[in-house]
C-alpha cells in the first residue's frame, strides 16, 4: 500500500511495501496471522504466482481457499481439508442412517396404532381377518426392527460420533 502502513506480507518478509504490491488487497496489516499462516504453508513465491495468474476478480476467492487450506493443513498436515470434507461426509452418512432408522420407527409406532382405529370401526367385514394377521405380523416385525436397531452398535456409534467436538474449532 506504500507509504504508512505496510501489508501483512510485507511486514512479516521486512521488506518495503510497494504501490503495486500484489498481497497488499488481501493480506491486510491489521490481520498478520492470516498471510503468516498461508506463508508457514505454501510460501510467497507460491503464493504470488498464484494470484498473478489469476484475474482480479477471482483473487480474493483464490485467497479465502488458500487461508481455508492452510488452517485445514496446520491443523490436519497429512490430509488438510479432504479430511475435513471426509469427516463431514462420514458424519453426514452416519445422520442419514440415523435418520432412517427414526423413519422406520415412526411407521412401526403409526401401524400399531392402526388396529385400535379398526377395532373401533364396527362395520367391518369378515373377509379381512387375513388382512389383519398380516397387519399383526408387519407389526410385530417392525416392533423388533425398531428395538434391534435402537440398541446396535451402529446406533451407540453415531450417537457418541455426535457428541464429538467439531474438527473446525474456530476459523
Amino acid at each position: 500500500m506504500g507509504g504508512n502502513s505496510p501489508c501483512a506480507s510485507c511486514k512479516l518478509l521486512r521488506r518495503r511495501c510497494a504501490k503495486d504490491c500484489i498481497f497488499a488487497p488481501y493480506f491486510p496489516s491489521d490481520d498478520p496471522h492470516k498471510f503468516a499462516i498461508v506463508h508457514k504453508v505454501f510460501g510467497a513465491s507460491n503464493v504470488s504466482k498464484m494470484l498473478q495468474e489469476l484475474p482480479l476478480q477471482q483473487r480474493a476467492d483464490a485467497v479465502s481457499s488458500l487461508v481455508y487450506e492452510a488452517n485445514a493443513r496446520m491443523r490436519d498436515p497429512v490430509y488438510g481439508c479432504v479430511g475435513a470434507i471426509s469427516y463431514l461426509q462420514n458424519q453426514v452418512s452416519q445422520l442419514q442412517m440415523q435418520l432412517a432408522v427414526a423413519q422406520a420407527e415412526i411407521v412401526c409406532i403409526q401401524m400399531q396404532q392402526e388396529p385400535i382405529m379398526v377395532e373401533a370401526n364396527p362395520q367391518m367385514e369378515l373377509g379381512q381377518a387375513d388382512d389383519d394377521d398380516q397387519a399383526f405380523l408387519l407389526q410385530n416385525q417392525c416392533f423388533n426392527f425398531a428395538n434391534n436397531n435402537a440398541s446396535s452398535s451402529a446406533y451407540v456409534n453415531i450417537h457418541e460420533s455426535l457428541k464429538r467436538e467439531s474438527i473446525f474449532g474456530d476459523i
